[in-house]
């Protein structure tokens, strides 16, 4: 052990240092991209990293040098014969991405290879073949890039996937599930979107679990857009979400993900070969097709005390609005004749309702019969997302009727019967 400078020591040295008298140990970690030049980034002893402000000139103690550990390797167990080819596409996010023991450092996956190092278990489960198509985070996807992703899904399957498992970042993972859901018309086999709260790094990632239950939906003899997370908070057991009908309710826990107005459509258990898919449709042997494509411009307008006449007006440039109305579907009583010289003009509205639980019914209330009678189209249970991703492909659909494709149930995003 000896004492050096900060500036000498080496990514993936292990180093002990004082900040205000209080005593830190780990491995030093990549420069992160987004932290300032005074800010270094370790890796402690309990596997959590922290970012710590130093001083210009601050001495560590070397513990160990990285020159003097054992190198890891890409220690890769062979796929089993036999097993279902499995496509797995990656979009960003760390759900897909591997440590590298030797630092500590966590990189995107981008080869079966490395899925393999992370994810041993996989090559007992199927053969993968990975294709890291964008490299964003899950808020940085636009509409754009729903399409991008569904014709890669589309190109894995026409050329002899049974499954295909889309790695995605979970903020916005609900907007993609039932993007693909619309524009995969009648998709024959499963595709599963799947995420990890908590990167791969971390004690108590789901990474992995995740990856493993979404695989196991996957190559099932099953079709449809899912998404699969943690269904509890401990390492278990992940559910199964249909495409349409799942929101992320939480930002941080495991189980943040849960279904609205539907029964979730199943669940995994990977480490105990455990699945339950609830007699869901089974594969069929076709070609899968895209329908329509995505309109971006259309607004989404949460309705409040506060919405004005102007507010309606400047998202009535749109395309397409999506009114997230309160109770029932409603919205003050003023505003109804603007929102009719919108629908007059061109411009397709359509009703949803901040509950998340429930249907919007217009019929019930004074206010929903006018907006009824402006040519307000109501969406039933559709959650606002839904309702927003399916007006943006609906504009494209050639040759159907704006309101007739909203009101008709496409990928189960409109229930029959609604749950309690």
């Amino acid at each position: 052990m000896r004492e050096v400078p900060l500036t000498e020591a080496s990514v993936g040295d292990k180093i002990r240092l004082e900040i205000e008298g209080r005593e830190y140990i780990g491995i030093l970690m990549p420069h992160h991209r987004f932290s300032g030049d005074d800010t270094i980034t370790l890796k402690l002893e309990n596997g959590y990293n922290i970012g710590l402000k130093v001083a210009e000139g601050t001495m560590v103690k070397l513990l160990e040098s990285d020159v003097d550990r054992v190198e890891s390797t890409l220690d890769i167990p062979e796929v089993e014969e036999d097993k279902p080819n499995i496509s797995i596409i990656g979009t960003g996010g760390t759900i897909a991405s591997y440590v590298e023991y030797g630092t500590g450092a966590v990189h995107p996956a981008e080869t079966a290879a490395e899925i393999l190092y992370s994810n041993p278990e996989i090559a007992v489960r199927c053969d993968p073949k990975v294709d890291i198509i964008l490299s964003k985070l899950s808020e940085d996807i636009t509409p754009k890039d729903w399409v991008t992703i569904a014709d890669a899904v589309l190109e894995e399957l026409n050329s002899g996937a049974e499954g295909v498992v889309v790695a995605h970042g979970t903020d916005t993972m609900g907007y993609t599930a039932a993007a693909l859901s619309f524009l995969l018309d009648q998709v024959p086999k499963p595709v599963v979107l799947v995420g990890s709260q908590r990167s791969s790094d971390r004690p108590s990632s789901d990474a992995h679990l995740n990856l493993l239950a979404a695989i196991d939906v996957a190559k099932s003899n099953t079709r449809g857009v899912y998404v699969v997370m943690h269904e509890t908070i401990d390492d278990k057991r992940c559910a199964v979400h249909h495409g349409t009908k799942v929101r992320k309710m939480h930002t941080s826990r495991r189980d943040a993900f849960k279904s609205i107005n539907r029964e979730q459509a199943g669940w995994v258990e990977p480490l105990d070969n455990g699945l339950d898919l609830k007699g869901l449709p089974e594969k069929e042997e076709k070609v899968a097709t895209r329908m329509g494509s995505i309109e971006p411009e259309v607004a989404l307008v949460y309705v409040t005390p506060a919405l004005t006449e102007e507010d309606l007006q400047y998202a009535g440039k749109k395309k397409g609005i999506v009114l997230v109305g309160t109770g029932l579907g409603h919205m003050r009583s003023e505003l109804i004749s603007t929102l009719k010289e919108i629908i007059t003009d061109g411009t397709p509205v359509v009703m949803t309702s901040q509950c998340l639980y429930g249907t919007v019914n217009c019929y019930v209330y004074t206010n929903g019969r006018k907006l009824l009678e402006a040519g307000v189209i109501p969406c039933g249970d559709m959650l606002p997302e839904t309702a927003l991703v399916k007006l943006m492909w609906a504009l494209t659909i050639i040759g159907q009727d704006v309101k007739e494709t909203m009101i008709t149930d496409a990928a189960g995003e409109i229930s029959n019967r609604r749950m309690e």
